[in-house]
């Protein structure tokens, strides 16, 4: 299988590398010719010279137009070429089971501050919902809606001490892949202050999770899913934050001493939603190969 190992064929003329032939024996002469006699070579003339050059350019010159009229097409921004899965992960939020969205145990290595290992249990899932000011923050659901939003799905973790919790969303448009990969550049910072709202849980550590409780959120909006990953953190025993909530970038920042900073909370709002859209990522490549058969 395969063409042999440079080196791997020898002249059948040549013995071996490394071939003795015995005391005083010498190789086998070539013989004395072994090609025709070359015929004499006549003087250059320019004009051929310059004719042959100019073809030269001018087949450089086509190849190359024809490779940059490519490139072009290609990064031509109403004319994208669609990410594998793309079709397929508009459809997740009906056609994927709810643990495969969002799983029962999520882990996060390194997703902790100084890259401490987060794990993450589900405790409430909310129905799906359509796109509206009760499941989606007002920046963000003027950003998506004019995208054909189509359907919410959230639900809430908490950490493995459940001194935390964190209400992860799932927006799922219909944007084309030109349009998510614009939506997808600085979103968070775009859309300022556009805190997630909190999604509680009567009869769990997130019973009291509401909006006073918000610490820290995040934004992530893949640009090879039609799909915008939001979450917002917060202390599980109920208690406000001083100051409000704060994007995860900030909260993450070094030399900070308030609570969002100190607990991590950032940390937990960024880190769960890259895990959430690399499960999307793979959801959608799955479908997409599912759908090739």
């Amino acid at each position: 299988m395969g063409a042999p190992a440079v080196g791997s064929v020898r002249s059948r003329s040549l013995p071996p590398y490394g071939h003795s032939y015995g005391p005083g024996a010498l190789p086998p002469e070539a013989p004395v010719e072994v090609t025709t006699r070359l015929r004499p070579v006549r003087e250059r003339r320019t004009g051929r010279t310059l004719a042959a050059a100019l073809c030269a350019v001018l087949g450089f010159g086509l190849i190359g137009g024809a490779l940059a009229g490519v490139w072009l097409a290609a990064a031509e921004p109403g004319k994208p070429v669609e990410p594998a899965g793309y079709t397929e992960a508009k459809d997740l939020w009906h056609n994927a089971p709810v643990d495969t969205l969002f799983p029962r145990t999520l882990a996060g290595p390194g997703a902790g501050p100084g890259g401490a290992t987060r794990t993450w249990t589900r405790i409430v899932v909310a129905p799906d919902a359509p796109c509206t000011s009760a499941v989606l923050a007002k920046g963000l659901l003027a950003t998506v809606r004019p995208l054909g939003c189509e359907r919410v799905l959230r639900a809430t973790y908490t950490d493995a001490t459940a001194s935390s919790v964190i209400t992860v969303g799932l927006v799922f448009t219909r944007a084309d892949a030109a349009t998510q990969r614009t939506l997808g550049q600085d979103l968070t910072t775009r859309l300022g202050a556009d805190v997630p709202p909190a999604l509680a849980g009567p009869g769990t550590v997130a019973a009291r999770f509401g909006a006073p409780q918000r610490a820290g959120w995040w934004l992530n909006a893949p640009t090879d899913l039609p799909v915008v990953v939001t979450a917002v953190s917060g202390f599980a025993d109920g208690r406000t934050v001083d100051g409000g909530p704060v994007s995860a970038d900030r909260a993450m920042t070094a030399n900070r001493t308030d609570a969002t900073a100190q607990s991590g909370l950032g940390h937990e709002a960024k880190g769960i939603t890259e895990r959430l859209v690399r499960l999307l990522r793979t959801a959608a490549t799955s479908a997409a190969k599912e759908n090739a058969r």
